[in-house]
């Protein structure tokens, strides 16, 4: 195969040393469009020789990568950051295909992805030392950044072009060299991302792709050629990473689960706030690590807003995303959509009122659909409260107090994010003070940072003391060497 456009039932290839290659593994799964499901291609599951065979190619060529200047590494991304955008629309609609989410929401992935190359072409600035001379008589110190080697970027479903360009363009344009983990449920996005980067310039090698599951994880943790791990999924394997690639020595940085607090104020502009709150609760059908699945209502104000929010989520369009006016397609696999239908039995026994049933909605025929669902009446301790759905199901928590809905921001086991509508810059200061999430918004749905900034989850939400882009991206993918010197 030399694209990453699937067709039928083919099975897909590996990418190694600048090459598409038959994986040695016989195993594979199927690849189904979730709007239809339809098969459309065939994941292998590589194993370990396939693994080694990409790390090989990765080490081969670091030497020589990392001798290369840093300008015309930038100048690589510089290319790319062209094609992306001479691509996007076709992008979009294989993220759109392979994942179901809708044209307009693939297309805002893209531009969040196509950010991260953007920064990654200061690399020149981006990746310069420090120095202080006279620490001492005739004594100078200078720090230097240098690459690390092989690093490996395992991602996940959600996102299939935003989060591998997270990874792999800042650790490249840094002198490492890359094996990337495409998610086996939507893997077409990222090969075409390798063949876009190979047409920028990329030489062979220095990026290379293997499909597969846990066996080729398990691989890629434990082998002694790869220097550092970047992984973005859910907390249970997030934790599984980062334990087993640290005991094997890597670097790691694990990106893993939410359930993210959005509290609405009596104060806020109700309009503004249930588009916000529609958009984060059940925008690519609630499959985002920032997505709003709580939704914390002062009591002065939750019947009106509940009301709005009610009305507004019967009227959200469903439908296979590459159709006009679509606002929520369908959920990943139909095991996955059993799973979140069960947590909305889970709410039911737990005493939780269901005031949108989204198993009731009008709902295609094909492929893996859900409706909006909203439950109200929940108690901070429910399951549905506590544990991440990963799917369109908002649970709504009643406060009388701005301070008690940011304590229950600060019970939660995660700290991705949380948001805040109001109008009060009092309000708004405590949130940002006391709230103990990484990344906050006011009169904002979806607080996720901009590439400068880091993806800053906390607590159960990330597994590392580096976060994803921004500065701590730079210190990752990076050593720091001091050299202290006398001349005489």
């Amino acid at each position: 195969m030399s694209s990453g456009q699937a067709v039928a039932t083919e099975r897909l290839r590996n990418y190694i040393g600048g090459e598409w290659v038959d994986a040695s593994g016989s195993g594979s799964l199927p690849l189904y469009n979730p709007a239809t499901a339809e098969v459309i291609g065939a994941v292998p599951l590589s194993d370990a020789s396939d693994v080694d065979r990409a790390v090989q190619a990765a080490a081969a060529v670091y030497e020589e990568w990392r001798d290369t200047s840093v300008f015309h590494r930038a100048r690589i991304m510089f290319k790319y950051k062209e094609l992306l955008e001479q691509h996007k629309e076709e992008l979009a609609r294989l993220i759109t295909k392979e994942h179901g989410k809708t044209l307009d929401e693939a297309r805002a992935e893209l531009v969040r992805g196509i950010e991260v190359v953007e920064f990654a072409t200061g690399a020149p600035t981006l990746l310069q030392g420090r120095t202080l001379e006279q620490v001492g008589r005739g004594v100078d110190v200078e720090m230097y950044r240098q690459p690390l080697g092989v690093c490996v970027g395992i991602t996940p479903y959600n996102f299939p072009g935003m989060i591998p360009m997270w990874m792999f363009p800042l650790a490249i344009v840094a002198g490492n060299t890359f094996v990337l983990k495409p998610s086996e449920r939507t893997p077409l996005t990222s090969m075409r991302l390798a063949e876009l980067l190979a047409e920028a310039g990329l030489p062979p090698g220095v990026l290379n792709l293997v499909h597969g599951g846990r066996e080729t994880v398990e691989a890629l943790l434990a082998h002694r050629d790869v220097q550092a791990v970047s992984f973005v999924g859910s907390a249970a394997v997030a934790e599984i990473i980062y334990r087993t690639a640290a005991a094997h020595g890597k670097r790691v940085q694990a990106l893993a689960g939410a359930k993210n607090h959005m509290i609405v104020l009596p104060d806020a502009d109700l309009d503004f706030a249930v588009e916000a709150i529609v958009g984060s609760a059940f925008g690519s059908a609630g499959q985002r690590c920032m997505a709003g699945s709580v939704l914390v209502a002062q009591d002065d104000v939750a019947d009106r807003l509940l009301e709005k929010l009610v009305a507004r989520s019967e009227r959200l369009r469903i439908g296979p995303g590459d159709e006009p006016g679509v606002e929520m397609g369908p959920l990943i696999r139909d095991e996955h959509r059993e799973r979140v239908k069960s947590y909305i039995e889970i709410g039911q026994s737990e005493g939780a009122e269901l005031i949108v049933d989204g198993r009731k909605a009008s709902l295609p025929d094909r492929g893996f659909f859900l409706g909006p669902t909203i439950f109200t009446g929940v108690d901070p301790d429910m399951r549905i409260a506590r544990e991440e759905i990963f799917g369109p199901v908002l649970s709504t928590v009643r406060v009388k107090t701005i301070e008690e809905g940011i304590e229950l921001i600060n019970r939660s086991q995660y700290g991705n994010g949380a948001v805040l509508f109001t109008r009060s810059g009092a309000a708004a200061r405590a949130f940002r003070r006391y709230a103990k999430a990484g990344m906050l918004g006011v009169n904002i749905g979806v607080p996720a940072p901009v590439a400068v900034f880091p993806f800053a989850g906390w607590r159960g939400s990330f597994y590392g003391d580096l976060h994803a882009n921004g500065e701590d991206a730079i210190n990752f993918y990076t050593e720091r060497k001091v050299v202290t010197s006398r001349w005489v």
